[in-house]
């Protein structure tokens, strides 16, 4: 439904945005913004940025942005009007009942359905397991010594050695087409045209933490492949915000989550008692994964295959689960390769010892770090200190940091001042590297640099126009002043079509009428990708100019180049009686822009 402007505003000015975002992903303070890792996109360094004077947010990785409330709706997968009504409850504003649009109702009803789809389609694997066609696969489960109970717990199922079993139940059962599509229960042969896109495969339902089920896992049985297959995003299905067997590790008493790398090792675990253990949807352990974790624990451990391939994934979710608040630590599995052999053969009184004296996190990182280095050799246990001090930086803290310090010193013999001033060389090392990183490049116009996140210089063409208007409008935003100075030049119209002008609008008049919110702007566009561009415009990075006057020969610069192309837009388009003269008029307005002086 639509809501009236003042109650969208009153609830976005209600939910300040460090304080919404910052109960999802763990926010560090630099300089006037607030930065972290990306929840919605992988990465180790933090590009993602959260304004609270502009109440919004924007990743200079993936380039995902906007408001508060397009912030629910991305992390949380809800619709504008979910959106508004968690942001409402929180801060007890009641939202008016009344008749939602037409497309919102077909949009609610299209994700209801697909959530049926799934729970018929769960039903019909299940029942298939004990009929006389899912022998293969309930002799899987017996061969996993997986009790009655805990295949029923899970909902565990066999899709069946057809090639369209399902499609042909959940059309008896009323489904059509697209919503079967819709759901990623379905394939398409143009031997066959619809087909089961799960078939002779024991299926694992992936629920989401209100246990409706989002999706399935399915493993082959016997040599097909890929081994492994889940369902693809859906309207409902996010793989990357979404962690198997969470619905039920959420309500677990303990002060940790263990985190686990498939499903039938959450099974084992549970069966066993273990019923905080989740894992990765068939998918890389990721920082959006890490601050869904971070909701109901802060301590994790970790329990990854012993080989290789688990060691390395380790390493990597060591540091995100770091960056995203969380404390890890190494859950030491051998002889055995995962959680679920090991619990077979030593049993669940080892397994819990093994989580009770599971390794610090940052000494398992150097324990298989010391492997890379010959440590006899002093040139080669130089390398090692050198990596160790590069890896203690990462500990922004100073007390924490200092702590790591004394107790890897201790550990490795090596002189506790020594490493300390290392780690301080190491850190300016990375602190210049992270600058360079963001420092625009001299061929931006006049003395102003900035950039968008790519620490590119000032391209050609129409790209280049539209980064111009971007850093004149953000530099409107953070110094209302500056419109003031440009006012008497520049008109909305002067910008390109499109989300540009609209912005440049919305704001013009917001400084007319002497306020500013970039997060209200957002807000006014309807598509995701708008609020993407919106918040690209408002998030474009100024690096700060020495003086006064080389600020004014820089806007001068952002707004003769911004009007000379409004010009050339508007002398092409001059048709008719009197172009000629018009086109001559233009030109000469352009000459005079040569003369002109903006001063602030």
């Amino acid at each position: 439904m639509r809501y009236s402007d003042d109650l969208v505003e009153r609830i976005r000015t209600s939910n300040d945005i460090v304080d919404v975002i910052g109960s999802y992903v763990r926010l560090t303070k630099k300089g006037a913004n607030y930065f972290g890792l990306c929840p919605f996109h992988s990465e180790k360094t933090g590009s993602f940025s959260v304004s609270r004077e502009k109440q919004m947010y924007y990743c200079f990785g993936c380039h995902a942005g906007g408001s508060v409330i397009t912030f629910i709706m991305e992390y949380e997968n809800f619709s504008y009007p979910e959106a508004l009504k968690l942001l409402g409850e929180r801060v007890g504003i009641e939202l008016p009942e009344g008749n939602e649009s037409e497309e919102e109702k077909r949009a609610a009803s299209l994700r209801a359905k697909i959530l049926e789809a799934n729970k018929a389609a769960a039903v019909y694997y299940y029942k298939k397991l004990y009929s006389e066609g899912g022998k293969t696969g309930l002799s899987y489960f017996r061969k996993r010594m997986l009790s009655d109970e805990t295949i029923k717990s899970f909902g565990l199922g066999f899709s069946g050695k057809g090639g369209s079993e399902v499609v042909r139940y959940l059309k008896s059962k009323g489904f059509d087409d697209r919503i079967i599509n819709e759901a990623g229960l379905s394939g398409f042969s143009e031997k066959y045209g619809m087909t089961d896109r799960f078939w002779n495969r024991v299926m694992f339902p992936i629920m989401d933490i209100n246990n409706h089920v989002i999706g399935f896992g399915g493993r082959v049985m016997g040599d097909g492949e890929p081994k492994y297959l889940n369902s693809p995003e859906t309207r409902v299905f996010d793989k990357s915000r979404n962690m198997y067997g969470l619905n039920v590790a959420r309500r677990s008493k303990k002060p940790y989550r263990i985190i686990c790398e498939g499903y039938m090792d959450v099974i084992s675990m549970h069966q066993a008692g273990f019923t905080e253990a989740v894992a990765s949807l068939g998918t890389a352990f990721t920082s959006g994964h890490a601050s869904l974790i971070s909701r109901y624990a802060k301590d994790v451990r970790l329990s990854y295959d012993s080989d290789g391939a688990g060691t390395k994934a380790a390493l990597r979710a060591i540091s995100i689960c770091r960056a995203a608040g969380l404390t890890p630590r190494i859950i030491d599995l051998k002889p055995y390769k995962d959680p679920d052999e090991f619990i077979k053969n030593l049993g669940t009184e080892e397994f819990a010892e093994r989580i009770e004296k599971a390794e610090n996190a940052f000494f398992f990182e150097l324990r298989m770090l010391e492997k890379e280095f010959d440590l006899n050799d002093p040139a080669g246990r130089t390398r090692f200190q050198e990596a160790m001090a590069a890896k203690l930086t990462a500990f922004e803290d100073e007390l924490e940091r200092n702590n790591y310090i004394a107790s890897a010193a201790a550990k490795y013999a090596v002189d506790e001042q020594a490493l300390k001033k290392a780690v301080a060389v190491e850190g300016a090392k990375q602190e210049g590297i992270r600058i360079r990183s963001f420092r625009g490049s001299p061929d931006i116009p006049g003395a102003l640099k900035a950039s968008a996140g790519e620490g590119r210089g000032d391209p050609p063409g129409e790209e280049g126009i539209l980064r111009a208007e971007r850093y004149l409008l953000t530099w409107i935003s953070d110094e209302p002043e500056v419109y003031q100075a440009v006012k008497p030049y520049l008109e909305a119209g002067d910008f390109t079509a499109g989300v540009t002008e609209k912005t440049a609008r919305l704001l013009f008049a917001q400084m007319e009428e002497g306020k500013c919110s970039p997060a209200a702007i957002v807000d006014s566009f309807e598509e995701e990708e708008e609020h993407r561009k919106v918040a690209e415009i408002f998030n474009t990075k100024l690096e700060a100019v020495e003086s006064t006057e080389e600020k004014n020969l820089a806007l001068t610069d952002l707004v003769v180049k911004i009007k000379e192309e409004s010009l050339k837009r508007k002398s092409a388009d001059q048709t008719g009686e009197g172009a000629l003269a018009r086109r001559i008029s233009i030109r000469n307005t352009m000459d005079e822009l040569k003369k002109l002086q903006i001063r602030l």
